[in-house]
């Protein structure tokens, strides 16, 4: 099973991402950005950052963590290649996402991504592990 695949959405693009755990859902989700983002095999893991988020449900929690990384893209410059998630909790997340500051003449920047959102947001937690998350280009 892939750790993540596209899926098409007028004027925006989907993500579902996989994984054997919430968790690994969560981590998938921010690498399948990031990676429409630019090409992640350049991104040296120079820097470390802490992400924290709450929300008041875990599907929430989801749509702020991808967009607590991308305030971190937009304002300071820094583009993720790994993620780890420390604590995961119902309404809480800590996480460490680990990259570097772009480089315009390494980073091959793709697609430029406004936000995550809520529309057609789905989390499964059951029997499956995976989210759908639709992505404002």
């Amino acid at each position: 099973m892939p750790n993540f695949e596209f899926i098409d959405h007028t004027a925006d693009i989907g993500i579902i991402a996989y994984g054997n755990s919430v968790e690994e859902v969560f981590v998938n989700a921010a690498y399948g950005m990031f990676s429409l983002i630019a090409d992640l095999e350049k991104v040296a893991e120079l820097k470390s950052h802490e992400v924290i988020a709450e929300a008041l449900e875990q599907d929430e929690l989801l749509v702020t963590w991808l967009n607590e990384l991308l305030y971190l893209f937009d304002a300071e410059g820094l583009i993720f290649s790994r993620f780890e998630i420390v604590n995961l909790r119902q309404q809480y997340l800590r996480a460490m996402a680990y990259g570097e500051k772009v480089d315009p003449s390494r980073h091959n920047l793709k697609t430029h991504i406004k936000a995550a959102t809520y529309h057609q947001l789905k989390l499964e937690t059951k029997n499956d592990f995976k989210a759908r998350i639709i992505l404002d280009l």
